[in-house]
C-alpha cells in the first residue's frame, strides 16, 4: 500500500499532477483513492466531476473525495465547540461571531489526516493520493501529529489535574464556563484519531512526498525550503516534478529569453535536488481538464516509471555506531548553518531550522548519552553521542532550554 502526497507553491499545478497520478495508478489496475486537503478543492474541476465528503467512483478503480470539515466536527469537535461557544458568549462575543471563532481554521486539513490513515489501514486501497494545500499549510499540517503528541503527553494530563482543582473556584467567583470531563474526553478522542498518522506518513516504504515546481526562481526557492522542513520532520521526498516547461517545438524568437531562463532554472533544479529524480512536464497547449488530458499529462510525466513505486529510497534519520559512540544523522538539504540551532532537554534533541522547530525524541540507545559534537555538512546534520551513558564529552550541548538561554549552533 502506498501514500503519495503532492505539494508545492500555489498555482504550480499540484492538483493536476495529483489527479493525473491517481488516474494513471487506477488505469494500471491499482485500487486508488485521491483526497484533497486543499481548502480550495480543485479536484472536481480537474476531473470534471462532482466530488463531495464521501468517496465517489469517478473512473474504474478510481475514487475521489473532498472533505467536509463541518461533518468531521460534528463527530469529534462538538463538545469542545459547545464549551468554546459558552466561553465566547460569557466574554460578550455575539452569537454569530462566537460560532465562527469556535471553529479553528484548518480543521478540514487536520481531519483529513485521520482519513488518510483510515484508508491506508482499511486494506481496500493500493494507493492513496493526496492533493495537499500550498506548502505553508502543508508544513503546518504535517507537523501537527508530532506537536499534538508532545502536547497530549506532557500538557494534557497536567491540564486535566489542574482543571479539577481550579475550575470550581473560577466557576463560583467569575462565572466562567469551565471544561468538564466531556470536553477533555473529546480532546482525547481528537488525539486518538491522529494516533499512528505520523508513523504512517514517515514510513518511507509506504509514504512519499512529491514536490511540484515551475521553472521560476521564487518557486524553486520555496521548494528548497519545503524540502528542508519536510526532512526536518522525517518526511521522505522521492521526486520533484518540474512542471510547465516550454517545449522544444516553440522556436519563436520572442520566447528565446524565456526558454533560456527555463533551461537555467531546470539545471538548478536538477543539480540542487540531486539525487532525486526530476520528472518533467511541458507547458500544455490547452487546459488540463478531463480524463483524456490527464492521461496524456501522466504518460509524459512518468514515461517508463511506475507512479506508485518508491522513486528514490532513503531514510531521513539514521543512527549508526561510530567508534565507541554513536552518530545521529538527520537529512536537512539546503539548510544553512546560520539558521540552524540545537538544544538538548532530557530525552529530546531540539532542532530549529528557520521558523520551524522539532523536538526529536531520541532512541533508547541515545537518551542517557551526552552529546559530544554537532556539524552540518552536505545537507546532513550529524550529532555525535558519547560512547558510554555516563561519559562526558568535550563539547556537550547543554540543557539550556530549561534555563531560557540561547542554544548552540552546529559547526
Amino acid at each position: 500500500m502506498r501514500v503519495l502526497l503532492f505539494t508545492g507553491k500555489g498555482g504550480v499545478g499540484k492538483t493536476t499532477t495529483a489527479a493525473a497520478t491517481a488516474l494513471r495508478c487506477a488505469d494500471q489496475g491499482l485500487r486508488t483513492i485521491v483526497l484533497s486537503t486543499d481548502p480550495a478543492h480543485s479536484l472536481s474541476d480537474a476531473y470534471g466531476v462532482e466530488l463531495g465528503d464521501h468517496p465517489v467512483e469517478i473512473s474504474p478503480g478510481l475514487w475521489g473525495q473532498q472533505l467536509d470539515a463541518q461533518a468531521r466536527m460534528e463527530d469529534t469537535w462538538q463538545e469542545i465547540q459547545a464549551w468554546l461557544l459558552e466561553v465566547f458568549q460569557w466574554a460578550g462575543v455575539a452569537a454569530i461571531e462566537a460560532e465562527e471563532l469556535a471553529v479553528i481554521p484548518g480543521l478540514d486539513e487536520i481531519f483529513s489526516l485521520s482519513d488518510i490513515k483510515t484508508y491506508a489501514d482499511s486494506g481496500e486501497w493500493d494507493v492513496v493520493v493526496v492533493d495537499c494545500a500550498p506548502t505553508a499549510e502543508t508544513l503546518r499540517l504535517l507537523s501537527l501529529p508530532e506537536i499534538l503528541r508532545w502536547y497530549m503527553d506532557r500538557v494534557f494530563p497536567m491540564s486535566r489535574k489542574v482543571n479539577k482543582v481550579v475550575s470550581p473556584l473560577l466557576g463560583r467567583v467569575a462565572g466562567l464556563p469551565v471544561p468538564g470531563d466531556e470536553v477533555f474526553g473529546s480532546a482525547s478522542q481528537f488525539y486518538d484519531r491522529l494516533d499512528g498518522v505520523r508513523e504512517l506518513l514517515t514510513d518511507t516504504a509506504r509514504t512519499s512526498v512529491r514536490l511540484v515546481v515551475n521553472p521560476e526562481r521564487l518557486v524553486v526557492a520555496e521548494a528548497r525550503r519545503t524540502y528542508t522542513y519536510l526532512s526536518l520532520f522525517g518526511y521522505r521526498v522521492d521526486a520533484v516534478v518540474a512542471n510547465r516547461l516550454l517545449p522544444d517545438a516553440i522556436t519563436d524568437p520572442w520566447f528565446a529569453e524565456w526558454k533560456a531562463r527555463h533551461a537555467e532554472h531546470l539545471t538548478s533544479i536538477e543539480e540542487g535536488f540531486a539525487p532525486l529524480p526530476i520528472l518533467r512536464a511541458e507547458l500544455a497547449s490547452d487546459e488540463l481538464v478531463g480524463f483524456d488530458a490527464l492521461r496524456g499529462f501522466a504518460a509524459g510525466l512518468y514515461r517508463e516509471l511506475e507512479p506508485a513505486d518508491v522513486l528514490h529510497p532513503g531514510e531521513p534519520m539514521q543512527v549508526v555506531a561510530k567508534g565507541t559512540g554513536f552518530e545521529l544523522t538527520v537529512e536537512l538539504p539546503f539548510a544553512d548553518k546560520d539558521e540552524l540551532e540545537l538544544g538538548r532537554r532530557d530525552d529530546e534533541l531540539l532542532i530549529r531550522v528557520g521558523s520551524h522547530r522539532r523536538a526529536l525524541l531520541l532512541p533508547d540507545s541515545l537518551r542517557r548519552r551526552e552529546v559530544r559534537a554537532a556539524s552540518l555538512r552536505d545537507g546532513r546534520l550529524r550529532v555525535t553521542f558519547a560512547g558510554a551513558p555516563d561519559e562526558a564529552g568535550p563539547e556537550p550541548i547543554e540543557d539550556r532550554a530549561a534555563h531560557g538561554a540561547g542554544r548552540r549552533r552546529a559547526r
